[in-house]
């Protein structure tokens, strides 16, 4: 529950006051103390930015084949390429453009700008999403790819007879087919962009078709003097959103957005984080799909012929400005993953997914199975709530099914769910509220017990009699004194769900919310993580808690509230507004209860106890209405 006190925890404890609060606070702080070491923990394990491993060595996860992979420098037997001399030279005329142009093709989703030299992608814009400066986002990152190359760009070996460089940098002939370009020379899809170059016994041809998805298919062939050359396209240098940053620790401190390696093999699908993937490894294996990915877009190959598949790893960095907004702001180190696809006889054909991790739009692209058609895995899997699956994804299902219904706004629909799920805790806090009256009426037995055993030190083994004595008591009495935990336990891992679904679902990037521009951000007024230390604190304040020690109650009052304020003042503002609205609800909650003739008992009970306490004032107690 929002509120983090357990007034009927009234086991013994060893603090001050004649009553058994101790062990409710001591509860308390090591619950705060798990959720603490929770943030933390994660923060080091997964969200700890690390520096690129430039290491040849390949990643272990991908399964690889017998043969010994080819890396730069070392290629594998017939398929790297064949020898020059292999066949004899073709005399060809030579075809190629005299001067560099550009071809855009759009849909309703994206515009994709690609030039003549090198055959690739200049611009890949998606229409539907802005990036952090309002703009609609494009997902090549241009810092990157002027260093490491282009999308659909393509990558041969070291000892191939053709060179990266020519291969990328020539000038090839375009020819545009199945649609007629706008006036504005804009061509709409569906439609297919190919390119040839032809030169020296070289003779390249790349084809792209585009139609009304985020899907393109790329053909590809490299031949040299008539022999295939193992030539793969590639996606070298990230995605246009790693320029963004997001927040790692409870300080503000940031880093940019993570890079993983995502791939199916034989239908299992598993993934890797940016710096434990090395750089120019090749994988012969029966990839279904290879992608590169980040939090919320994506970059996925899906081979026509899986068997005869060759994925090489590419990853590189660069530096990053801390703050997009300031150029002179501290430069961060940045990695830029890629990947290089294609097929082993040298003649690549292959599908390019490049767009967002939505869940309608990845469940709806299928890598092609058995049969040779796309009914294999689907990429719904590049979508990672982690540990939290089993929970996240039920609530980000619901939450997309409230805004479908009519709920427009992701707040709004955060804030209906929380209201509910609260509602639907209602019998678990009355349960909690006559488990702690009941705790209060039995309070003076177990006063009486432990007086009896006051004359004893702390390590005196007839200490555990008194233990004993008080679990008989309570169980007799029918009393749980851990009943008030459950609302708490059942709220927290929905706390942690709420903080993978925002961190993941691309519908919840850039969610805006009456104030709050971004709900995977925090909130950059910090209205609502005060918002939240007040509920909090006003809900512990009219809480009756008569067998807790003043000191430990002060404590607690005040420390729990800035304990969760402080988390949520550098976290997601979604998971502040979530964590709010539960605030606020146990506020109105506990007011009810007060008012309740279970809330006047126990009010009178403390009343009673306070009266009793040398030098208390009578007209004092620990509970408002």
């Amino acid at each position: 529950m929002p509120e983090i006190h357990n007034p009927n925890l009234q086991t013994q404890g060893s603090g001050s006051g004649g009553g058994t609060g101790g062990g409710d606070f001591r509860s308390t702080m090591a619950f705060m103390l798990v959720i603490l070491a929770a943030f933390l923990g994660y923060q080091y394990f997964f969200m700890k930015p690390k520096p690129p491993e430039q290491s040849h060595q390949e990643p272990p996860a991908p399964a690889q084949s017998a043969s010994s992979p080819a890396t730069p420098g070392q290629s594998q037997p017939a398929s790297a390429s064949q020898k020059p001399g292999s066949a004899a030279p073709v005399a060809t005329p030579q075809i190629s453009a005299a001067a560099e142009s550009e071809t855009t093709i759009e849909n309703d989703l994206y515009r994709i700008v690609l030039t003549n030299r090198g055959a690739q992608v200049k611009h890949w814009i998606l229409k539907r999403y802005n990036d952090s400066s309002g703009k609609p986002l494009d997902l090549v990152q241009q810092e990157a790819a002027a260093k490491f190359g282009l999308p659909l760009s393509l990558f041969t070996y070291p000892d191939s007879p053709a060179s990266m460089t020519q291969l990328n940098q020539a000038l090839y002939q375009v020819t545009v087919s199945g649609a007629t370009p706008t006036a504005n020379g804009v061509v709409l899809a569906p439609a297919s962009v190919t390119f040839r170059y032809v030169a020296n016994g070289l003779d390249v041809a790349k084809t792209v078709r585009f139609d009304s998805s985020y899907v393109v298919t790329v053909e590809a062939q490299v031949l040299m003097n008539g022999a295939p050359v193992r030539a793969l396209v590639r996606w070298p240098a990230g995605l246009g959103d790693m320029e963004e940053f997001r927040q790692t620790s409870m300080v503000r401190s940031q880093v940019p957005t993570p890079s993983f390696f995502a791939w199916s093999i034989d239908g299992k699908q598993d993934s890797q984080a940016a710096a434990k993937v090395s750089g120019d490894s090749t994988f012969d294996q029966p990839y279904q799909y290879a992608a590169v990915m980040d939090l919320y877009f994506a970059s996925a190959f899906l081979p026509d012929a899986p068997d005869r598949a060759t994925v090489v790893t590419l990853h590189n960095s660069i530096e990053l400005n801390s703050n997009p907004s300031d150029p002179n702001s501290k430069k961060t180190p940045a990695d830029v993953l890629g990947l290089a696809v294609g097929d082993s006889s040298g003649y690549t054909r292959l599908r390019l997914f490049a767009g967002p991790k939505a869940t309608d739009v990845l469940s709806s692209i299928h890598a092609t199975g058995a049969d040779g058609k796309p009914d294999g895995p689907s990429l719904e899997p590049l979508i990672q709530f982690g540990w939290l699956t089993v929970i996240a994804k039920p609530l980000y299902i619901v939450l997309r099914f409230m805004v479908r219904i009519g709920i427009s706004n992701w707040g709004w629909a955060i804030i209906v769910f929380t209201l509910v799920f609260n509602l639907a805790l209602l019998p678990t806090r009355l349960m909690q509220t006559k488990s702690s009256l009941k705790m209060m009426r039995i309070q003076p037995k177990m006063d009486a017990i432990k007086k009896r055993y006051a004359h004893l030190k702390m390590n005196d083994p007839k200490r555990l009699e008194m233990q004993q004595e008080q679990t008989a008591l309570l169980k007799a009495e029918g009393v749980n004194p851990y009943g008030g935990c459950l609302p708490m336990l059942l709220q927290m891992p929905l706390f942690f769900a709420y903080f993978r679904v925002l961190q993941n679902a691309v519908e919840l990037r850039q969610a805006h919310w009456l104030w709050l521009p971004d709900l995977s951000r925090p909130d950059p007024t910090f209205i609502l993580p005060i918002f939240v230390i007040v509920t909090m604190f006003l809900t512990q304040y009219i809480t009756p808690m008569p067998g807790m020690d003043p000191t430990q109650r002060r404590m607690m009052a005040f420390m729990t509230p800035i304990f969760f304020g402080y988390i949520l003042w550098h976290y997601p503002s979604g998971l502040a507004l979530y964590w709010g609205t539960g605030n606020l609800m146990m506020l109105a909650m506990q007011i009810g209860i007060n008012r309740s003739h279970w809330g006047r008992e126990m009010h009178a009970i403390a009343a009673r106890r306070a009266a009793k306490k040398p030098g208390a004032n009578p007209k004092v107690i620990q509970g408002r209405r």
